[in-house]
């Protein structure tokens, strides 16, 4: 793909599965940028700052744990990592205590692959074990965090959060309404 041939929003949309009352996302992309640059941007604090809106704890081994609040709700996720493979495979538990807008809270697991292709690194993110509910309306949020993975790759301005989520939105199954 050149660097000016953007894919349209429909090319970029993830998958979600729904299994009885738990879900799964799956989002792939190819980024154009060798995978240990797209690693450095996964479990650096500091990287996870900028584009995933990240306040990040993580220590880099199998076992070890990871910490961050993150996202615009600035949801306190914690875990172990169950799989780390630099620069290939990074794999935690991503853990959610009841909130008001996740009542069930979360226990679900977030695996990060990456593959070197000749346009740079395929990357597949899984979002396994989520509620229903909460897969619903974290598709086109893990979309738009995605699009701005990307723009911070590039070094590129970075679309603004709400707004991408809300351009994307309408590429997701609707959330149900109560």
């Amino acid at each position: 793909m050149s660097r000016d041939s953007r894919p349209t929003a429909s090319s970029r949309t993830g998958r979600v599965t729904i299994e009885a009352d738990r879900a799964n996302l799956t989002f792939e992309r190819i980024l154009r940028h060798p995978p240990a640059a797209v690693w450095r941007a996964l479990p650096q604090p500091q990287e996870l700052g900028s584009w995933y809106m990240a306040k990040a704890t993580i220590d880099g081994h199998p076992g070890s744990s990871i910490e961050m609040h993150t996202g615009p709700s600035q949801f306190h996720v914690t875990g172990r990592i169950l799989v780390w493979d630099p620069p290939r495979t990074f794999e935690h538990e991503w853990r959610v205590a009841p909130r008001p807008e996740l009542p069930e809270g979360e226990d679900a697991v977030i695996r990060w692959e990456l593959e070197p292709v000749p346009e740079g690194t395929r990357l597949v993110l899984t979002h396994r074990r989520l509620t229903r509910t909460t897969a619903l309306g974290f598709a086109p949020g893990t979309h738009a965090l995605l699009d701005r993975l990307e723009a911070h790759l590039d070094r590129t301005p970075m679309p603004a959060f709400g707004e991408r989520y809300q351009e994307v939105l309408g590429s997701y199954p609707p959330m149900p309404r109560p």
